[in-house]
């Protein structure tokens, strides 16, 4: 019964994951990478869009990303929003596209960018632990009901603290992984 309740909130586990994979993604590591413009939101028409559902994002060389909109009215809105993110990239409009020079990272600049990784990997953490504190709520509620029996309560939490040990461990890999990535000069 236990594996059950765990089982069902697995998704909400993954989707955790897959939220910071996406978060730390756009963190930058000195090359350019379509994924740190793409979800900017852009004033397009008056509704906000993100970027990506209005323009080609290319990537064509390793310090450049080239941003070529389907409708040139977008262009100011565009390089607006690049402007006012916290990105802290400078965009060039030709009328037609906008070029981003993605400047080298100094020392003092990586080691910024760690403390966001490690602040994003730490969101990541907490959000697996309010999910667990969820499920645990849950199996505490099944063996009051009398679904469950205590031991296999217990039994339970081991196996949901197995769960969240295996989720922080690929927090930490995949933490890791990227800030190898952010400090490689």
């Amino acid at each position: 019964m236990y594996n059950e309740i765990i089982n069902k909130r697995k998704d909400d586990l993954e989707k955790a994951m897959e939220h910071l994979k996406i978060e730390m993604g756009k963190i930058r590591t000195g090359r350019a990478n379509p994924s740190m413009v793409e979800d900017l939101l852009v004033d397009y028409y008056g509704t906000k869009t993100p970027m990506k559902q209005i323009a080609s994002i290319n990537t064509p060389e390793p310090r450049l990303i080239v941003i070529q909109p389907w409708d040139r009215g977008a262009l100011t809105g565009i390089e607006a929003a690049i402007r006012e993110s916290d990105l802290n990239l400078n965009p060039n409009n030709d009328g037609i596209l906008i070029r981003i020079n993605i400047p080298m990272l100094t020392e003092e600049r990586r080691k910024e960018m760690v403390k966001i990784l490690n602040q994003k990997a730490e969101e990541g953490r907490i959000a697996v632990r309010s999910i667990r504190e969820e499920i645990w709520k849950d199996i505490q509620d099944s063996e009051k009901e009398g679904k469950i029996s205590e031991d296999d309560k217990f039994r339970g939490k081991e196996k949901l603290q197995e769960v969240v040990d295996d989720y922080n461990k690929k927090i930490e890999e995949f933490r890791t992984k990227k800030e190898a990535e952010i400090m490689t000069v």
